[in-house]
């Protein structure tokens, strides 16, 4: 694919702004992902070149979410083997099946996923005061974790809503920490479905290259506004970008 300096631009700076969006809990494919479909990729190409360019996102959050990382070192490495499992089964089932057997089943799980983030608050305080919020996401948070991860290594889009709502609830952690945590496991995911994409399809390196470079800039920046807004505005600002994403992709957009 030939790449054009005028839409390079367009995806370094879509690139950009979605960085900002996801590593700050929103859902960074509502931008990306049109963006990369206005530069002239099919929607499955458009897809792993997304996925392939947001690995460039993982350093990049990591150096912005360095306060936030302190001390969860140990729920990375301990929920890192399942985010690997299930972005490869992901991966592999997008590569072996119709794009069109998933993507029927992807709005409906976004939007579930978007509006269990915006009623996080009220489902996290029913489970305190029932003295279950610890029991319940021993058993949540596993196998939620590895559906997340499988959906995100084969659509990926408003993975970051699912992840983020799943730990803000099983773990009951503020916003920022859960971001930063979350960003840290969808990156170990995001490398694994694309060792699998880059060994098995032919990838769009003109247009990857331009969105990975944006998503780098833009992850550094994103975790800081998640210290600086209040913990509400960023959950609702995810939540409905979530369902937006949702809307969108049930209308066939």
């Amino acid at each position: 694919m030939d790449v054009k300096p005028v839409e390079a631009g367009l995806l370094a700076g879509a690139g950009l702004l979605a960085g900002i969006v996801g590593s700050a809990g929103g859902t960074a494919s509502l931008i990306s992902y049109p963006a990369l479909l206005m530069a002239g990729l099919p929607p499955l190409p458009a897809n792993i070149t997304n996925a392939v360019a947001f690995v460039a996102a993982w350093p990049g959050s990591a150096l912005g979410s360095r306060p936030e990382l302190r001390g969860q070192g140990r729920q990375l490495w301990r929920w890192a083997p399942l985010t690997v499992a299930g972005s490869a089964a992901g991966a592999g089932l997008l590569l072996v099946t119709p794009e069109s057997v998933f993507d029927q089943v992807v709005p409906f799980l976004l939007a579930a996923a978007a509006i269990v983030l915006l009623l996080q608050p009220k489902i996290s305080a029913w489970l305190a005061r029932r003295h279950e919020h610890r029991r319940s996401g021993r058993f949540l948070l596993p196998g939620g974790l590895l559906a997340a991860a499988a959906y995100d290594g084969y659509w990926g889009a408003g993975a970051g809503v699912m992840v983020l709502a799943l730990l803000m609830i099983a773990l009951g952690r503020p916003l920022p920490q859960s971001n930063a945590l979350k960003n840290m496991l969808l990156g170990i995911a995001d490398v694994t479905c694309c060792v699998l994409f880059i060994a098995y399809w032919p990838i769009e390196w003109a247009a990857t290259v331009p969105l990975a470079a944006g998503f780098l800039a833009g992850s550094i920046i994103g975790p800081a506004l998640t210290r600086r807004l209040p913990a509400g505005v960023v959950r609702v600002v995810a939540a409905l970008a979530g369902l937006g994403l949702a809307i969108r992709l049930w209308a066939g957009g």
